[in-house]
């Protein structure tokens, strides 16, 4: 990762709230039959809590956002008993392949770790190789909401 950039956390009256909600609606949006773009902006400045379940966290480029993740209580309602979930996880395509998405990963697992979780989940369609690099491991493969996605767990100790 360029060291021009840098990772906070998003809160809710941060003006990038609502560039972050759009990011995350465009790209999962469709998951979510019904969702408007101003219930995904609501959602997520509900989302950014002060530490630990529920987080969010923004890479930045000087005051440009660039990426972000999230740290979750429910990401796959097919699969409530797992708790908590890494999600969202988001790089603007012009810089996508600069490391952003795995250091928003591991702030996402420190983030984890300083609030006593030692283990969680994701799930995704295709990413399952970035994952895999950084120590996730596949649970299981299904259909959730018409995609095709694996379902991963990570053990941080």
């Amino acid at each position: 990762m360029q060291s021009d950039i840098f990772i906070k956390r998003l809160r809710a009256d941060d003006l990038n709230a609502e560039i972050v909600a759009g990011w995350t609606f465009e790209a999962w949006g469709h998951l979510h039959s019904g969702l408007t773009l101003e219930q995904a902006i609501e959602h997520l400045k509900n989302e950014c809590g002060q530490g630990g379940v529920p987080s969010i966290f923004v890479a930045m480029q000087g005051e440009t956002p660039v990426g972000t993740a999230s740290l979750i209580a429910d990401d796959m309602s097919i699969r409530r008993e797992l708790a908590p979930w890494l999600a969202s996880v988001f790089v603007v395509p012009e810089r996508r392949g600069q490391g952003i998405a795995s250091a928003l990963v591991k702030r996402v697992e420190i983030e984890a770790l300083e609030n006593g979780i030692e283990h969680f989940y994701l799930y995704t369609p295709d990413q399952q190789a970035l994952y895999r690099r950084l120590g996730w491991q596949d649970v299981e493969s299904l259909e959730y909401r018409g995609e095709n996605v694996t379902l991963m767990s990570r053990q941080l100790v």
